[in-house]
C-alpha cells in the first residue's frame, strides 16, 4: 500500500521535464501508440493553446485599437508620433493576420471587439491624460477599417 501511494506522489514526466513530454506525446501520436498517451495532459494542453490563441488575438487587437485611437484622436502628438503609430498599427494588422487564417479566430475578434475596445479606450485615456469624453464609448472604427492595411484614421 505504501508503494502504491508513493508511485502516486512520484512526478510525471509532464511534470519532470515538459519539453520531453512535448516530444514523447508528439512520437506516440505519430506512431497512432494512443494507448500509451498521457490524455488527462494532452487534453489540458490543448485547451491551453487555444486559450492561448485567443488571448493573443486580445491582447493584438487591443494594441491596435489604442493606437488607432491616438492616431485619430491625440491631435497635440500626432505631427510628431504618427510615423511611430503607423509603424505600430501596421505591426499589429500584421500579427493579428496571422492569427486571422483561422476563421474561428477571426470571428472571435469581431466577437470580443466591443469588450477589447473599452479596455483600448481606457488605456488611450490613461496614456494621453485626454478628458474622456474625446474618445467615443463604442468603437469608432469598423472591422474592416480595423482590419484594413491602407486606413489609418484622420
Amino acid at each position: 500500500m505504501t508503494t502504491e501511494i508513493l508511485k502516486s506522489v512520484e512526478p510525471t514526466l509532464y511534470e519532470e521535464d515538459y519539453y520531453l513530454w512535448v516530444e514523447t506525446t508528439f512520437k506516440q501520436l505519430e506512431n497512432k501508440d494512443i494507448e500509451n498517451l498521457d490524455w488527462q495532459h494532452l487534453a489540458e494542453e490543448l485547451e491551453a493553446l487555444g486559450i492561448e490563441q485567443r488571448r493573443k488575438v486580445e491582447s493584438y487587437l487591443k494594441q491596435l485599437l489604442i493606437h488607432l485611437l491616438l492616431y485619430r484622436y491625440w491631435e497635440t502628438q500626432k505631427q510628431d508620433c504618427q510615423r511611430g503609430w503607423q509603424i505600430e498599427i501596421t505591426n499589429f494588422r500584421d500579427e493579428l493576420e496571422f492569427y486571422f487564417r483561422s476563421k474561428t479566430l477571426y470571428n472571435y475578434s469581431i466577437n470580443c471587439l466591443d469588450a477589447v475596445y473599452i479596455k483600448a479606450r481606457r488605456q488611450a485615456i490613461q496614456k494621453t491624460a485626454l478628458q474622456p469624453e474625446i474618445f467615443p464609448e463604442k468603437c469608432p472604427f469598423t472591422p474592416e477599417e480595423i482590419f484594413n492595411n491602407e486606413y489609418f484614421p484622420e
